[in-house]
């Protein structure tokens, strides 16, 4: 007989607020600059770095965000002539962006009826005050594990046996759900169920699926 899920964990980015695309097409019209050049930079940067994962430099930290933007700042000037100087990508990235609230709404509702409701995101730090003033944590979610603070991050198996560990409810009773893939495989190696998310709409649905009992 299959456990039933008694924790639920939501990534962050492009789940609790809108796609990650969304939001960087935003930021880029409100500064002024193309989308493509600016990944250009960013995937050179990241390169740097050995890795193809544009968030890991500055999300364990590797590299602080204001020496990250300058570095990408400097490949904009020299293979676009593109001047854009930040210092920081948090106002900016931050300001205006919406909660996903059909999505919050329903990790209340379930939390409310006994489950237990963490979030588990990669994040950087700089970043850690604004996502709190978008989302506030404290009856929302019984823990908050993120990737900067606990020197681990998704997908790899650490970061969910870490979660697993403060939740005190084991990986066959645990759900997963973010918007990238390998995230979830992350997941489900670890011994987890996850969903995929895309919107939040299915999301909820393939949700109450899970949890059965609980969803009623």
């Amino acid at each position: 007989m299959t456990q039933p899920v008694l924790a639920v964990w939501t990534d962050f980015g492009g789940v609790l607020t809108p796609p990650i695309s969304h939001t960087l097409a935003v930021f880029c019209e409100n500064q002024g600059i193309r989308q493509e050049p600016l990944i250009d930079a960013i995937l050179k940067v990241t390169a740097s770095y050995g890795t193809d994962d544009i968030m890991l430099p500055i999300d364990t930290p590797l590299v602080t965000e204001q020496e990250w933007l300058a570095q990408i700042g400097e490949l904009l000037r020299a293979d676009h002539g593109i001047d854009l100087h930040l210092t920081t990508l948090a106002d900016a990235w931050f300001d205006g962006r919406e909660v996903n609230q059909a999505w919050a709404d329903r990790l209340r509702e379930i939390r409310s009826a006994g489950l237990f409701v963490g979030l588990l995101s990669n994040m950087v730090p700089a970043w850690d005050a604004h996502w709190r003033r978008m989302v506030d944590p404290v009856g929302l979610f019984d823990d908050v594990v993120l990737s900067f603070e606990v020197g681990c991050r998704k997908p790899a198996r650490e970061i969910f046996d870490l979660a697993v560990d403060r939740s005190g409810i084991p990986a066959s009773q645990s759900l997963f759900v973010d918007d990238l893939a390998k995230n979830c495989e992350g997941a489900e190696a670890a011994g987890w169920r996850a969903i995929h998310f895309t919107d939040a709409q299915t999301a909820i649905k393939a949700l109450d699926e899970q949890l059965g009992v609980w969803a009623q």
